[in-house]
């Protein structure tokens, strides 16, 4: 499946904003990866979730979450993120490079993310070989998900944007 045109318009606007403002746009709204709800919900494994897979004792049970909060919250949680996995990028990386790692961070944690095989490739300067990591990673439960492969596909797109 890949990459919708909404999502792909989306991404090239936000070119030049920087690597979080990338990847918060990657994983947010209607055409982002995490698919937005409004309203709390418990995700597969009873983890209270709501907007774009925002979790956390902030969230109000029943409440409804306008596009607004929904986008601050998602920017909050990446800001978070972006600053727990960016002491561990020891090598020069391009935005979307940064971007497409933001986003996988925000799937898979940044614990996960800092001790992968992609981030030593990636602070090798196999910059391929990092972004040829993220496609490993689409197993939930031990089987291979089609949401978790056009995610990774989304996002080796982002992390190659620059290369082609």
């Amino acid at each position: 499946m890949g990459m919708s045109p909404a999502l792909r318009n989306s991404i090239i606007a936000a070119l030049g904003t920087g690597a979080v403002s990338i990847a918060t746009v990657m994983v947010s709204g209607k055409t982002g990866l995490e698919g937005r709800e409004h309203y709390p919900y418990k995700d597969v494994v009873g983890i209270v979730t709501v907007c774009d897979g925002h979790t956390g004792s902030d969230i109000v049970w029943g409440k409804y979450y306008s596009d607004k909060e929904c986008d601050a919250l998602t920017r909050k949680d990446m800001t978070r993120i972006a600053a727990q996995v960016d002491p561990h990028i020891k090598v020069h990386t391009t935005e979307t490079q940064r971007a497409a790692i933001y986003s996988f961070a925000y799937n898979v944690g940044a614990t996960a993310t800092i001790n992968s095989t992609l981030l030593k490739k990636l602070n090798a300067k196999d910059y391929d070989g990092a972004c040829s990591e993220l496609k490993q990673w689409v197993y939930a439960g031990g089987k291979k998900w089609k949401g978790l492969m056009n995610r990774r596909d989304v996002e080796y797109e982002v992390c190659t944007w620059s290369q082609k």
